[in-house]
């Protein structure tokens, strides 16, 4: 691995929890890791403590197998040879596009100097834009320079704080793949943090999923969505509820009994006896859910969003039981409605619902038995 974390701690004084709770993660060199969580969850500070701007408890920062920061090693930020690209880009008013992008590059030759800053400008699409100054520029492009000013100096790793959070939603995500790729031409090893799934998902090799300074879940976007460590990631991952669920054995098949009928197409699951009587919760996506005129079970509609081609509703069975489903937008029922959902679900996740009763906290923290909070999933045959 490039950047290794290990253990890592961050404690500020008379603060009683840690805001990097014994942190461990790996990314290795050219791929883009990204940290998301809600707001104070520590995915800064963890970004900052690899910068070099925060002092460590506790563990240690490895970066290309060299200790850069522990309890007793710190290495400071401007030996690290790191990029940062902010949210508020911290671009020089008064200075070209040009001369911001070369900020950096003070020590090089005069046309090594230019040469660089005409190489990283074509890298990010502004080649014609060098002589412009910032405010002649859109959100997008001015986010592009502080890029391209970032990565002139040939930093070994680049961090970027919500760098789109500034913009508007359509443009964030499509400046999330654009910078992807010109992180990927650059053959950069970079560590991003936001706070919005879909950039996270645009951007990201591995993504990791942080609440109350721990890590939950480090892992491509594939199996956060659907195999996620915690509930914590199971709740905060794409649109879902945890539904009462009971598991049982008929022959050689497992069967999920789940307040829209039987689970059964699945090639393999978890026996009864890992949860307390059988009895478990269900996780139930948006995408898990159908809507079918013909099906037994009925549901009111209690809450509609349009996304354009479809509708997020929000579901309430007869028993009381809430479910959401993702609707295609012709299907546009009113509110008060009843309409006909089955479930088909290739990715069944159970966690374990004694712990939830006994310990919301607890199920929120990663678990390495499936006797306690851990989920279990399995996939149905493709």
């Amino acid at each position: 691995m490039f950047l290794e974390v290990t253990q890592l701690q961050v404690q500020y004084p008379g603060r009683t929890r840690a805001a990097v709770d014994r942190v461990t993660l790996g990314l290795r060199a050219g791929d883009v890791g990204v940290l998301i969580g809600p707001s104070g969850c520590g995915k800064t500070t963890l970004l900052r403590a690899v910068a070099g701007l925060e002092q460590v408890t506790a563990g240690d920062i490895q970066l290309a197998k060299s200790v850069v920061s522990s309890a007793s090693v710190h290495v400071p930020a401007e030996a690290r040879r790191i990029g940062m690209v902010f949210q508020d880009y911290a671009l020089f008013p008064h200075l070209s596009v040009s001369d911001n992008v070369g900020f950096g590059l003070h020590h090089l030759p005069r046309q090594s100097r230019e040469h660089r800053i005409q190489e990283v400008l074509k890298l990010v699409g502004l080649e014609r834009s060098a002589s412009r100054y910032p405010h002649e520029l859109s959100g997008g492009q001015q986010q592009r320079v502080a890029l391209a000013r970032a990565l002139a100096p040939q930093p070994q790793l680049l961090l970027l704080d919500e760098p789109f959070s500034n913009l508007d939603v359509d443009l964030r995500e499509r400046l999330a793949h654009e910078v992807r790729a010109i992180l990927k031409e650059a053959q950069t090893t970079a560590l991003f943090v936001t706070h919005d799934q879909m950039e996270a998902f645009a951007v990201g090799d591995v993504i990791g999923v942080m609440s109350e300074g721990r890590l939950h879940q480090w892992d491509d976007a594939y199996n956060l969505y659907h195999r996620p460590a915690t509930r914590f990631v199971a709740d905060f991952i794409g649109h879902g509820v945890f539904a009462p669920a009971s598991v049982r054995q008929v022959g050689q098949q497992v069967i999920v009994q789940t307040p829209l009928g039987e689970l059964t197409d699945v090639a393999k699951g978890p026996l009864p006896c890992h949860f307390v009587d059988g009895e478990c919760d269900v996780l139930l996506r948006a995408d898990d859910i159908v809507h079918d005129d013909d099906a037994p079970v009925k549901a009111q509609i209690v809450r509609k969003a349009f996304r354009g081609s479809e509708f997020l509703y929000t579901l309430e069975l007869a028993s009381g039981q809430t479910v959401m489903a993702h609707v295609p937008s012709h299907h546009d029922h009113k509110i008060g409605e009843w309409i006909g959902i089955r479930a088909q679900v290739d990715h069944v996740v159970t966690f374990n619902r004694a712990c939830a009763l006994q310990n919301r906290e607890m199920c929120q923290m990663p678990c390495a038995s499936q006797n306690t909070c851990a989920p279990v999933s399995f996939q149905s045959p493709a």
